[in-house]
């Protein structure tokens, strides 16, 4: 795999507009070939402005000096999205849907370090519902990996096996629920803005009924962020999440918790449909 230095992160409105043109001329298939360039950034500095508008967007409690355990995703970000916009990758940008998150956060992690990124794509994966490519971000501190994670990203086609996890549905077992949370259909909008992430899917009803979904969704890092500011997380931890189904926006929805680590967001009401569901352990 080739490393290529950045001197600062790219900017993301060309990128959303290379992939956005790039889009129709992408033929996902599990055996493409994709990009196998890894992204470094050195010499990282987090801006405290927008990890304090971050913090507000999600529901996380000021932390003092460190980072929540979700925010180094939004850190390499532009870079996954430099990635999978360009010519080389073959999954459209438009519609892309993240479907799981793994993290493992091995110490303390200060807003006010410097640090190295790296992003790169791992492999790309068959998945019931079309292609998945796993994206691969490291923070570190130094010589040492304090962050990391491994997201998987599906682009939706047709498919001939029936491969890959399945989705969420009532007979999972229900956790206890804690709260209820009514979701504005401003959701998507607010995230965006604070995330960079502003795929048209979570933005209006209009421009994500251009790619199957009846009404805007909200971002699953949005909903698992949630989950976890009011779930908390130790300094060392292992964060495991699936999106098994959208949040449709506006809406309302239950998040649920047991004690031993497990938590999920269900619809609200009967709470039939299962949206994310995941689980907290100590590193």
């Amino acid at each position: 795999m080739n490393a290529v230095t950045l001197t600062s992160p790219p900017a993301l409105a060309p990128l959303l507009a290379r992939g956005a043109l790039h889009s129709p001329f992408k033929r996902p298939a599990p055996d493409a070939d994709f990009p196998r360039t890894r992204l470094v950034l050195p010499g990282l500095r987090v801006d405290l402005a927008k990890l304090a508008a971050y913090e507000r967007v999600c529901g996380f409690a000021c932390a003092g000096d460190a980072l929540p355990v979700t925010y180094p995703h939004v850190l390499g970000f532009p870079l996954a999205m430099r990635l999978m916009s360009g010519r080389d990758f073959p999954l459209p940008l438009l519609g892309l849907v993240h479907t799981s998150i793994e993290i493992v956060r091995r110490g303390v992690t200060p807003a006010t370090s410097t640090y190295e990124l790296a992003v790169a794509v791992k492999e790309l994966v068959p998945h019931r519902r079309g292609t998945e490519a796993v994206v691969l971000t490291e923070l570190r501190s130094g010589d040492a990996v304090v962050w990391e994670s491994r997201s998987t990203y599906l682009a939706r086609h047709r498919t001939l096996a029936s491969a890959g996890a399945g989705g969420g549905t009532a007979a999972d077992a229900t956790l206890p629920v804690v709260e209820e949370w009514r979701l504005g259909g401003d959701v998507g909008r607010r995230y965006g803005a604070v995330s960079g992430d502003r795929n048209p899917i979570h933005l209006y009803p209009l421009t994500a009924r251009l790619f199957g979904f009846p009404r805007a969704i909200a971002h699953g890092m949005w909903t698992v962020a949630r989950c976890l500011a009011a779930h908390g997380t130790p300094q060392t931890a292992v964060v495991r999440a699936r999106f098994l189904a959208p949040v449709l926006l506006p809406g309302a929805v239950t998040y649920g918790a047991d004690g031993t680590g497990r938590f999920e967001l269900r619809g609200g009401g009967g709470g039939e449909q299962l949206h994310v569901a995941g689980e907290v352990r100590a590193g």
